[in-house]
């Protein structure tokens, strides 16, 4: 099993984005059981403290990503210009698409108190948010929803990943 632990070990780390079981099998031709049992004892290999790259889930798939602890020290030189900063109306915007989602521009609207077009832009722009439908009533208008991108940004699996909101906290979250 080590041969082909190697062989998934080399697939994630040539790959720039996470891949699910699936795609790993397919790109390596190994049998999805022998990727998931692959999988398993990558896993152990860098849970180990001395190691400062972590097999993590993320955004539904596998990827090979520096420990948090690492990061940290590195994201200055490595993180993409402006990526570690997004201002606090940015992401008072963000956070309200992510814990709504799907949501309008007039409902960030009404739960921010001011104009959103600028931020829903920015978010777009930086790939953090994009179109998911629309509501539903008069006009259609437009439904925004998070991306892949927010959830690699913020290392998450999926948005049920999201910090949980206390009761006081939601409210911040209504329609006024």
């Amino acid at each position: 099993m080590e041969k082909e632990a190697a062989i998934i070990e080399a697939v994630l780390f040539i790959e720039s984005e996470p891949q699910d079981e699936a795609a790993l099998s397919r790109i390596s031709g190994l049998a999805e059981g022998a990727v998931g049992e692959a999988l398993g004892l990558l896993a152990d290999k860098y849970a180990a403290e001395d190691s400062g790259v972590e097999l993590a889930r993320v955004s539904g798939g596998w990827a090979l990503r520096p420990k948090q602890d690492v990061w940290e020290s590195l994201r200055e030189h490595y993180a993409r210009k402006g990526e570690s900063r997004l201002s606090r109306a940015a992401i008072e915007t963000l956070a309200i698409v992510a814990y709504s989602q799907p949501i309008t521009r007039a409902e960030i609207e009404a739960i921010r108190g001011v104009s959103a077009d600028n931020m829903i832009r920015l978010l777009s722009e930086r790939g953090f948010v994009k179109e998911a439908g629309k509501k539903d009533v008069p006009g259609k208008p437009v439904q925004f929803g998070t991306t892949k991108e927010f959830l690699r940004f913020f290392r998450l699996n999926s948005i049920a990943d999201l910090p949980q909101l206390e009761e006081s906290e939601h409210e911040r979250f209504e329609l006024r």
